[in-house]
């Protein structure tokens, strides 16, 4: 073989390897990818999570939303603005898939037992920062402070919550028990900040507003309760709250103004839980057991929205199981503790829908009331006094298996 044609043979064999190679590679990929295909878990449904962001968001919408989201999973360190006392490094870690918190990540508000006010905002009130950075003492509880232990809520759905008329919860409302039912549900008219922006048709009463998030419904609205939240829960000021927790004085922006916004915008727009299992008998048995035993005259079923600039939200009729109203629980709830015009055993109704999925959240187990004590939905049943002790012992006259179906209903929301 000449050398010209040992060259020819050599290059046509290595053109014909890399072929082959090719072709076997490409090969391997399409086993894979197929297999993946079959043991890699399906995307869970809409129903199934309580995070994503509500239909029908314009391009724009969805990119902000996109912003805040990232917002949201922000993890904060010394460099970026947490501390220098703090309780938590990102707002996701204590709303883990937009779900509510656990005891392992409680926090601790103090200070106020009455309408007077707090009385230990000189001593860190209201919140207790109990982590520190590296060279600072975490703060420690003030003696003879009135206290309560909370969890994080769920944040889902919220801006349907927030855009409902204040006329239409003062229609729910009957803070005098006129239908002398035993349930008297009041709005908590509260101080509100300069910087809020008063939703439409808001109803102003002696100075005070309609506030209706956070346990005692004590903030405005969301751009309130954010504001609070990155400064209360990571150390973190702003032009709304320029406030230093850890030296009490007014101090520069170490979040802007744009990002807090956009945390706004994406709280606004999560969508609301799905119920799920809606035609199992059961379901629907429990559905009305929930009626009959009068759980439904705080736990409202739907809810109506007035205007929003958000135009998916406008005029909607939903479904999260709250009327947003102040209710006095009975002793069994009260731990001495307030925040603006609620009394200590006063709760704002919290929002059921999304109920069945905090285990998600909540690492396979229930932990329910505002401080998670109960363990399950049973629990937080017999934990209702006050306006709820009817319920509570018509509940307790149910059948086993009424018991069952009412549960079953409970878990599907």
């Amino acid at each position: 073989m000449t050398l010209t044609n040992f060259i020819r043979f050599t290059f046509k064999s290595f053109i014909m390897f890399k072929i082959q190679l090719f072709l076997l590679l490409a090969f391997s990929m399409i086993v894979v990818i197929l297999g993946c295909d079959k043991i890699m878990p399906n995307a869970p449904e809409d129903f199934e999570v309580l995070d994503g962001p509500i239909e029908g968001l314009t391009q724009e919408e969805l990119n902000r939303f996109g912003k805040g989201d990232e917002a949201f999973g922000e993890v904060f360190t010394s460099e970026n603005g947490l501390g220098p006392i703090f309780v938590a490094n990102q707002c996701a870690s204590c709303h883990a898939g937009d779900g509510k918190g656990t005891p392992f990540v409680q926090f601790t508000r103090f200070g106020q037992s009455d309408s007077t006010g707090n009385q230990f905002l000189n001593f860190g009130g209201p919140q207790l920062q109990h982590k520190a950075l590296p060279g600072y003492s975490p703060e420690v509880l003030p003696g003879g402070a009135p206290s309560t232990m909370l969890i994080a809520p769920a944040v889902s759905g919220l801006g349907y919550l927030d855009a409902v008329e204040d006329a239409f919860l003062i229609a729910l409302s009957d803070p005098n028990d006129a239908n002398g039912d035993g349930i008297s549900g009041r709005p908590h008219y509260n101080n509100v900040p300069s910087y809020v922006i008063f939703r439409p048709n808001s109803i102003e009463s002696n100075g005070k507003y309609i506030c209706r998030f956070g346990k005692k419904g004590a903030a405005y609205d969301l751009l309130h309760q954010t504001s609070g939240a990155y400064n209360q829960d990571m150390g973190i000021t702003s032009l709304f709250e320029p406030i230093d927790p850890y030296t009490g004085l007014e101090v520069d922006p170490e979040v802007s103004i744009e990002t807090i916004n956009n945390v706004v915008f994406y709280l606004k727009t999560l969508k609301a839980p799905i119920q799920r299992d809606v035609n199992d008998p059961d379901v629907i048995a429990g559905k009305n057991l929930f009626n009959q035993i009068d759980c439904a005259k705080c736990h409202t079923p739907t809810l109506q929205t007035g205007y929003s600039p958000i135009s998916v939200l406008s005029y909607q009729e939903f479904s999260p199981y709250t009327d947003l109203l102040l209710h006095d629980m009975g002793p069994e709830l009260d731990d001495g503790y307030t925040e603006g015009f609620a009394l200590t055993s006063e709760w704002k109704t919290p929002a059921l829908w999304g109920l069945g999925l905090s285990k998600d959240s909540q690492g396979g187990v229930y932990y329910l009331m505002h401080d998670g004590r109960a363990l399950s939905i049973e629990q937080a049943i017999e934990l209702h006094g006050g306006e709820a002790s009817n319920s509570r012992s018509l509940y307790n006259q149910l059948s086993p298996t009424e018991k069952l179906q009412l549960l079953r209903f409970l878990e599907s929301l």
